[in-house]
């Protein structure tokens, strides 16, 4: 799992959202970084592996700072997204529901969510990457639906599913049968006893 990756750059500048605002250069630095950082991050691994964030900070980087057409020239763009293109990739779409304040994104008012959230879609077609598109609000339906489509294309958890009721013992000396009775002490012995003999 790859965590997200602007969250280490905001830290390691020290800085905040509303300062990254008012200040355009140090959002170009900040948006550069996301991007080879991310980059460099998916290179490291080997084999498969789960990222929160792929290319999305493209759209940030359009709607806040000024390197977009510095970045669009830049070789490792290309092939980073023929590397996603052979992923696969969950286009989970905004809950008004589902926004609050995370420290990281900036932007709460719904138009902008949406905006973002429009701007992705675009790059996702414009660079011609398959995508499967997550409507659902519900937690619940996500999981089913991302866990079915892994496990189609091959893919299975490495981990065992978490149990969270744990096995039931049966009291000593007690058989429960095809048949639903429950025998006890020397009746238990016999009708195990039949079983046994196949009677």
């Amino acid at each position: 799992m790859i965590a997200e990756v602007a969250r280490g750059v905001l830290a390691e500048m020290e800085a905040q959202l509303d300062s990254l605002r008012s200040d355009v250069d140090l959002v170009n630095r900040y948006q550069a970084q996301v991007f080879t950082r991310q980059i460099d991050a998916e290179k490291k691994v080997q084999g498969s592996f789960v990222s929160d964030r792929a290319f999305c900070n493209l759209a940030y980087a359009a709607h806040h700072s000024t390197i977009l057409a510095e970045v669009f020239r830049d070789q490792r763009l290309a092939e980073y997204m023929t590397t996603v293109r052979s992923g696969l990739v969950f286009f989970l779409g905004p809950h008004k529901e589902l926004v609050q304040a995370d420290g990281v994104r900036a932007g709460l008012e719904w138009e902008e969510v949406v905006r973002i959230d429009g701007m992705v879609k675009l790059l996702l077609e414009m660079f011609d990457v398959p995508y499967i598109p997550v409507a659902s609000l519900s937690m619940q339906e996500r999981v089913r639906l991302v866990d079915r489509v892994v496990r189609l294309g091959g893919l299975h958890p490495i981990q065992k599913a978490a149990r969270f009721l744990s096995s039931a013992a049966q009291p000593a000396g007690v058989i429960q049968p095809r048949g639903g009775r429950v025998d006890r002490g020397e009746d238990a012995a016999k009708a195990q006893s039949q079983s046994a003999n196949g009677s």
